[in-house]
């Protein structure tokens, strides 16, 4: 009996266009600007210095804050899952989206289930690659308004990774539960296969540029998601 509903982001909740076409365009446009007017402040400041003894540790590089710019842009161009990057991304989304520059984008068909699940008592979460901070943002700013009411946890790569089972091995010790209570919803074939390792049932949704999968069921939108 399912009892919990682990959700990805992109190309599951949210289109992995908005991320490709709109997020990572914002924080490229937008992230060397942001470094000059916010340097100073220490949720900034702070994620600076990171980076720079990250640079120095691994790479043995000495970096200003236009030698951190241009890493971070090269890393977002290769799309580095790298949390440093996510930390920095979520600070510079977080500016647009206060501004109302940007809004994070939701599918349609997302929102009547998550009330159909949180009225049958069913407990939600949300498992991304993209920071909590980043995930906060796209659902507390969404086009459908503020959905973040709706999830009781968000695990981002602190927790693990998406691919690996100890990830999920990780979520369901975090969250209390059997694994065959919780069911993990992605778009990511290797993900599901993880989840599904870690004994968590799955669902893959299958939409536009998704290849279905062959060894989990698929659905194209939550409306079509049973247990």
């Amino acid at each position: 009996m399912i009892q919990y509903i682990l959700t990805d982001i992109e190309g599951t909740t949210t289109s992995v266009s908005f991320v490709y076409d709109t997020l990572f365009p914002y924080f490229k446009e937008n992230l060397a600007e942001f470094v000059r007017n916010h340097s100073d402040k220490t949720e900034v400041k702070n994620q600076l210095e990171k980076i720079k003894e990250w640079a120095k540790k691994e790479e043995n590089l000495h970096l200003d804050h236009q030698g951190v710019i241009d890493l971070l842009l090269d890393w977002t161009a290769q799309d580095v899952k790298n949390a440093l990057l996510k930390d920095m991304q979520g600070l510079v989304w977080a500016q647009g989206y206060a501004e109302g520059t940007l809004l994070g984008h939701v599918y349609e068909d997302v929102l009547p289930k998550l009330k159909a699940w949180k009225e049958k008592g069913l407990t939600m979460g949300v498992y991304s690659s993209g920071s909590v901070a980043a995930q906060k943002l796209i659902f507390g700013k969404s086009v459908l308004g503020d959905l973040n009411h709706y999830f009781s946890h968000n695990f981002d790569t602190a927790i693990g990774h998406k691919r690996e089972v100890k990830a999920y091995r990780n979520i369901i010790q975090e969250i209390d539960m059997d694994a065959e209570e919780i069911l993990f919803l992605s778009d990511v074939e290797a993900e599901l296969e993880a989840a599904k390792e870690a004994g968590i049932q799955t669902i893959q949704l299958v939409r536009e540029g998704t290849e279905a999968s062959k060894k989990h069921k698929t659905v194209s939108s939550f409306e079509e998601i049973t247990f």
